[in-house]
């Protein structure tokens, strides 16, 4: 893997940082507390979805590409 691979995927990974921290806020805005388990459920939720919703508009990292 080489260094613009590094550094593509290092900004997906500050994005998925940004949208886990704003829905997070958005919920607590809404709702409030919801406690770790069901806030730790709403991350892994985000970033299970993250990877085939930015493959699925074709602005995936060439390093996911390679397995297709």
């Amino acid at each position: 893997m080489d260094r613009d691979q590094i550094l593509e995927l290092v900004a997906h990974y500050l994005v998925i940082v940004v949208i886990v921290t704003i829905i997070l806020g958005v919920v607590r805005a809404a709702v409030g507390e919801l406690g770790f388990w069901l806030e730790l459920a709403v991350v892994v939720v985000i970033v299970m979805l993250y990877r085939p919703v930015v493959k699925a508009i074709g602005m995936e990292p060439s390093a996911w590409q390679r397995g297709d």
